[in-house]
């Protein structure tokens, strides 16, 4: 199918938060350059942070160094682009939208040229991430069948890869966890497949809410997974696990709101987190209750804590 090329001129201070923005909003890859024609690196980035740079497979570890960055994402033909454009402008606290191009890419260009970048992915105890057209490396593992495109979420950024190897570690069985931006659905359909009795996936995005409930269908999940927006979860609910990998800044907004999802004596897990000042910015909006041992993978951070069983 077509893709779309949508290409936004920003100011050094907003790129890599638009970069990792579009790739959450679906970007299929995300390419940042010198605004001002005098590139001195230019990376593509997979919708899971991965970086090729240069031709060369590093990790989205850098800053751009221009004052002024062009940045452009790849999406699919029938992406709502003025939905994308609304978005950036409310991400950068723009009164209006950053300057922009927008071009109608063919199939050919692309089709095998991002495949061959995803393989088998091995991202836990025993649990692998597959795409779909890719032989399982371990057929008696448990193995995720997940394409990569329309929604954050397929294992590969370190984000989603500390989840799911704490998941892995997990005794699930019997438990309910509430996957709070779920993204592709990644962790729900992870933690289903390694024993749990049911998961609530939810996400402000309709979009990922619908690659969500194709990704359970694509997994042989049809039944223990309730996929809706976060307004649509009852009142009092809570989980004997509450994941949040989500923006650093909605983790601080919606503090209080995950928090009291947790059961007490539940775990709770928080994600996407990068560096040491972002963890503990992160951290003293939740503790106490929790306490909080922390994991770091190329400089991003999971904290997991667990809610005393009576809270004081």
């Amino acid at each position: 199918m077509p893709w779309l090329n949508l290409t936004l001129r920003v100011h050094q201070e907003h790129a890599q938060a638009l970069a990792e923005a579009l790739e959450k909003w679906g970007a299929i890859s995300v390419t940042l350059e010198d605004a001002a024609d005098q590139p001195l690196f230019a990376s593509v980035s997979t919708p899971d942070g991965t970086s090729l740079c240069r031709g060369f497979k590093t990790h989205w570890d850098k800053h751009p160094l221009w004052s002024q960055v062009r940045i452009t994402g790849l999406l699919p033909e029938h992406t709502n682009t003025d939905d994308i454009l609304t978005r950036a402008r409310s991400l950068m606290g723009l009164a209006e939208s950053p300057a922009h191009e927008i071009d109608l890419l063919g199939d050919e260009d692309w089709a095998h040229s991002w495949m061959a970048h995803y393989k088998p992915l091995q991202v836990g105890q025993n649990l692998w991430v597959v795409p779909s057209w890719c032989e399982a490396p371990e057929p008696t593992a448990t193995n995720i069948i997940l394409d990569p495109g329309l929604a954050f979420g397929t294992g590969d950024h370190p984000t989603t890869s500390l989840c799911l190897e704490w998941l892995s570690e997990q005794a699930l069985a019997g438990n309910t966890l509430l996957d709070y931006g779920c993204g592709s659905g990644i962790l729900s359909i992870a933690a289903l497949r390694l024993g749990a009795r049911e998961t609530y996936a939810v996400d402000i995005d309709v979009q990922a809410l619908d690659v969500t409930r194709r990704n359970a269908v694509h997994n042989g999940i049809h039944r223990g997974m309730h996929v809706m927006l976060p307004s649509e979860l009852p009142q009092n609910f809570q989980a004997d696990i509450v994941i949040a990998n989500i923006l650093f800044g909605t983790l601080i907004e919606l503090a209080a709101e995950i928090a009291a999802r947790v059961r007490p004596g539940g775990w709770l897990v928080l994600s996407g987190l990068l560096g040491d000042d972002q963890a503990m910015e992160v951290r003293s909006h939740y503790e106490p209750p929790f306490e909080f041992t922390r994991r770091e993978k190329q400089k991003w951070s999971l904290l997991a804590g667990r809610k005393p069983a009576e809270v004081g």
